[in-house]
């Protein structure tokens, strides 16, 4: 891992796991985590590496900050916060939210009048609770805080444009993927903390081969062992 300050704060507020056996969003795994629920309940904390944030894009005319839910609604308001108080202008602060669509739950399929309804999302960010007339043909700032594939960011980059707003760039707590500007669809991407992290597919994990626990703490361990039927 690159260490700096920001990486040293994560750290101290126990962000960062280590030795470790764990499963990645993706289905790979690692002995590496940085878990950034850990720093959300310590504002201070919180409050300062937005505020970095901030300073990086504090030129680049940003009316309001968006980030996707759930964890990234507190960044988007700090950063925002930040941002006003550097440049004095009000800058907004907003979220996008996967799409959920309702459906017949299946056990209901084929019963007359049956109402029973299944939900289920799409893979899409949408911007929705009035907030998509306000970042509307404004400059967005959009903040996530962890990159593995930067499959979210980008897709609430291309929420952001898809309602006439332009996004000025990205800025990032952790950057644990190399994922690049041009992955994720923007000209400037910040990174508080660049980290390369070893992630093997399933069946060339060196720790699943020597029977190292799966961690059901952080990451998705415990999901991962409720498919394979474990409890």
């Amino acid at each position: 891992m690159e260490k700096n300050e920001y990486l040293a704060t994560l750290e101290r507020v126990g962000a960062v796991v280590t030795d470790s056996h764990i499963v990645y969003t993706s289905g790979k795994h690692g002995s590496a985590y940085v878990n950034k629920d850990a720093l959300y309940p310590h504002v201070a904390e919180t409050s300062y590496l937005c505020r970095v944030i901030a300073e990086h894009f504090m030129h680049s005319g940003a009316q309001a900050v968006i980030a996707p839910a759930v964890g990234g609604v507190i960044l988007s308001t700090w950063t925002a916060f930040g941002l006003s108080m550097i440049t004095g202008k009000e800058v907004l602060s907003t979220y996008a939210e996967k799409e959920v669509v309702a459906f017949l739950h299946p056990d209901c399929i084929g019963i007359p009048g049956a109402t029973k309804q299944a939900y289920a999302e799409t893979g899409k960010f949408i911007i929705k609770r009035g907030y998509d007339k306000l970042i509307a043909g404004k400059k967005v700032l959009v903040v996530e805080d962890l990159l593995t594939t930067g499959g979210s960011a980008r897709k609430v980059v291309e929420a952001v444009r898809a309602i006439g707003g332009d996004v000025v760039g990205l800025g990032v707590l952790c950057n644990r993927g190399d994922v690049t500007a041009e992955q994720v669809g923007v000209l400037r991407l910040d990174a508080l903390v660049n980290v390369k992290l070893d992630a093997w597919d399933e069946e060339d994990c060196p720790l699943c081969k020597r029977n190292v626990p799966i961690n059901t703490d952080v990451g998705h361990g415990r999901y991962y062992l409720a498919q394979k039927g474990h409890a």
